[in-house]
């Protein structure tokens, strides 16, 4: 029997309805990928008013070679450029220079400059106490120079308050034999039991308030002599404290995009706190 043939000219609908079904997804996903590019100008003028109050764009192009964050440095513009911003900062930073003077005139006083360092970096003041001061070997009770050490300690802390933000006060150990490390147990909690003695002692008389204290534990980790003689462990075993000062361009940073997230949540209807 012979096989007939189709007639042609049938077919050419079924590509035709694939390819329209594929631009119409390529032309929603552009349109999508549009949409989540577009800034919320009422938002944008937030958070730059937040950071900049003293000059705010009014539309989106006075961004551009403006005063706002995509402004050249060299032009004078700026996130950060709040005179009374930078001026407050300003007295932080002295204050903080005034309590590092201060402690370092107390050392000289007592005589205590081999077993107390103070030094001033990065807006930062480190004290670094030998444990002859505040400890017996493997004890972590606070002896009674340390004690007076921390008691006229507490007075200067009181008189910058306003300017610290918080203070880290790490325990360190020495490598007790030079092949073969600290039992991890009792090194960090020896290390740990001594921070915690020093910041007791703060927290019962200084005015600082306790959340600002931050105990730390490094056992024999971060050595800065070397553990192989007993005269390289005795700086190893040390207490040491850091105390940073505010930083009110970082703190106007997190209340920005923390008032931007809490916002965003209300316009999307997500209740709850924002994210941390």
């Amino acid at each position: 029997m012979a096989i007939k043939k189709k007639g042609g000219g049938g077919g050419g609908a079924n590509w035709m309805d694939t390819y329209g079904d594929m631009v119409t997804l390529l032309l929603c996903f552009f349109v999508l990928l549009y949409s989540m590019s577009t800034i919320d100008e009422a938002k944008w003028k937030a958070i730059v008013q937040s950071f900049n109050p003293a000059g705010i764009p009014t539309n989106m192009e006075e961004i551009e070679g403006g005063t706002g964050p995509s402004a050249d440095a060299d032009e004078g513009g700026g996130v950060f450029t709040d005179p009374a911003t930078a001026e407050a900062q300003e007295e932080i930073d002295q204050m903080l220079e005034a309590l590092a003077q201060a402690i370092s005139d107390m050392v000289a006083e007592e005589g205590m400059e081999s077993a107390i360092q103070v030094e001033l970096q990065n807006g930062k003041v480190y004290i670094h106490f030998s444990d002859s001061v505040f400890f017996l070997p493997d004890d972590f009770r606070l002896q009674p120079v340390g004690q007076q050490v921390l008691a006229k300690i507490c007075p200067l802390l009181d008189d910058a308050e306003e300017a610290i933000d918080e203070i880290r006060i790490q325990g360190h150990t020495a490598q007790a034999r030079v092949n073969q490390a600290n039992e991890p147990r009792g090194d960090y909690s020896l290390a740990a039991n001594r921070a915690i003695s020093v910041m007791i002692f703060l927290q019962e008389n200084s005015s600082i308030h306790p959340a600002r204290m931050v105990p730390e534990a490094y056992g024999q980790w971060r050595p800065i002599s070397s553990n192989a003689t007993a005269e390289g462990r005795i700086p190893n075993r040390r207490v040491e404290m850091i105390i940073s000062g505010v930083d009110l361009d970082a703190e106007a940073l997190n209340e920005a995009i923390q008032g931007y997230i809490t916002q965003s949540n209300e316009d999307l209807g997500v209740s709850g706190d924002p994210v941390q």
